[in-house]
This record gives C-alpha cells, sequence and structure tokens, in this order.
C-alpha cells in the first residue's frame, strides 16, 4: 500500500470504478454483520475479492500497467494497493489469521496489526456513477463477446475483429476509450 494514498485523487475510469465497487462493498458487509446475517457479509467480500478485484479490476488495469504513461502506473499501484488494504480489512473477521499475515507481507512497514486497524468507512463520494457506468458496460461487452466464442466454439487463443453495429456515439467513444482493455 502507498502512505497517504487519496483514492479521490483517481483519474482513471477503472480505478474510480473498483474503489466505488470497494465503497459499496464495505457498506454491505458493515450492514450484514451488524445485523448478525455473517454468511451474507461473508458472501459481499467473497464476490467482491474474486469476481470484482481478481477477475475484472487486475486484468482490466494490465493495459495501464503495461503503457507508458507513468502516471496512470503509479496511480493504479496505489489504487490497487488501497483496495487490496480494504479487502484485508473487511476479510478479517472471517479469516483473521491469514488476513493478518498477509496484512504483514504485503506492505513495507505498518504502524500496526491488522485487527488495531480501523474498520471501514468510506464515503460515498468515493463512488463515481460515469466510471461505473462506463466500466460496467465494458464488463458487460466483453462478458457477451465470451459468450458468443463459447456457443461458437472459437478457441481464447483465436483473435477476430469486432464489429459494432448501430451503436450511436456515446457507445462507440466508450468503446475507443477501452478498445486495449477490449
Amino acid at each position: 500500500s502507498v502512505p497517504d494514498f487519496d483514492p479521490a485523487s483517481c483519474k482513471q475510469a477503472v480505478n474510480q470504478w473498483a474503489i466505488g465497487e470497494a465503497v459499496k462493498t464495505s457498506r454491505l458487509v458493515t450492514e450484514n454483520i451488524e445485523k448478525y446475517r455473517f454468511n451474507d457479509a461473508a458472501d459481499a467480500i467473497y464476490k467482491f475479492a474474486w469476481n470484482t478485484y481478481a477477475a475484472w479490476y487486475i486484468e482490466l488495469i494490465k493495459p495501464i500497467m503495461n503503457g507508458d504513461d507513468a502516471d496512470a502506473k503509479a496511480e493504479t499501484q496505489a489504487a490497487a494497493g488501497w483496495i487490496l488494504d480494504q479487502v484485508l480489512k473487511l476479510l478479517h473477521p472471517f479469516m483473521p489469521f491469514i488476513t493478518e499475515e498477509l496484512w504483514a507481507k504485503t506492505a513495507d512497514s505498518r504502524d500496526s496489526q491488522l485487527i488495531l486497524a480501523e474498520w471501514p468507512d468510506l464515503p460515498d463520494t468515493l463512488i463515481n456513477k460515469s466510471a461505473s457506468d462506463d466500466i460496467d458496460a465494458l464488463i458487460r461487452v466483453i462478458t457477451a463477446i465470451r459468450s458468443v466464442r463459447t456457443e461458437m466454439n472459437i478457441p481464447p487463443s483465436k483473435k477476430g475483429p469486432l464489429v459494432v453495429v448501430g451503436a450511436d456515439t456515446k457507445i462507440k467513444n466508450r468503446l475507443e476509450r477501452y478498445s486495449d482493455a477490449l
């Protein structure tokens, strides 16, 4: 994690989206713990950690991390670390030993153990609706492409052109903006 990282300072839509999803998940986990619905709380953080963070976020940031924009890379590294810290905090009640170990190993120095870290109380202002809409649409497109490829028995190694028919300017701009991820 990057000390003094401000998640509100992110400019990359994928980082804004992931931070917003972390905020929503934090709220959901907290609400369910307070209602003693531990299974729902565990399910919420599990889905975020595996589906949002690992399956989508890590894949979507690869073009940034392999690109030439040093500022975007630095922001993305800091955001990924910050989000991982939130995941560890939210997982801690369910997996205390492994999260404590990961907490100690994922940063050069920590002020305290994870058990003493503040519970995430993240402001709704970190949710960027525009970034969420963009990335959610991108995920739907990628999911649809994967479905068609599977239905038609096209191996993942085969590359093909993506043809978009009937798209308005907003959709065309969005697809162009995220062409590297596609």
